[in-house]
C-alpha cells in the first residue's frame, strides 16, 4: 500500500510522466505463493487451494484468471526510475501486518 501511495505521488510530481501506470510490485507471484506469505505474515496457517474443476464448474471461463493468474510487470514506472520499497511479497505483508 505504501508503495502504491508513493508511485502515484511520484507520477504526479512531473508532467512528463503522464501515462499509464500498473500500480503492482515488480515480483510476480501465484495463488500459492501468495497465500504461504499471507500466512507468514498473519501466523496462521495459510489458506487451502480451491480445487480446479470446482471452480471452473462455478466460475465457468472467468475461472482460467483465478487459475492461471497474470503476469503484469511496472514497467512503465521503473522505466521512469521509480524504486520499490517492498518490491518482494514478505516485505509488502510484512509492512502491512
Amino acid at each position: 500500500v505504501q508503495d502504491l501511495a508513493r508511485l502515484i505521488e511520484f507520477i504526479a510530481q512531473d508532467d512528463e510522466r503522464a501515462g499509464i501506470y500498473n500500480g503492482v510490485a515488480p515480483g510476480c507471484v501465484d495463488q500459492r505463493t501468495f497465500a504461504g506469505a499471507l500466512g507468514r505474515a498473519l501466523r496462521r496457517p495459510a489458506l487451502l487451494p480451491a480445487p480446479a474443476l470446482v471452480l471452473r464448474l462455478i466460475l465457468g471461463e472467468r475461472s482460467t484468471l483465478l487459475l492461471t493468474g497474470q503476469q503484469v510487470q511496472p514497467k512503465a514506472a521503473l522505466a521512469a526510475g521509480f524504486a520499490f520499497e517492498h518490491p518482494a511479497i514478505d516485505e509488502a505483508l510484512a509492512e502491512i501486518w
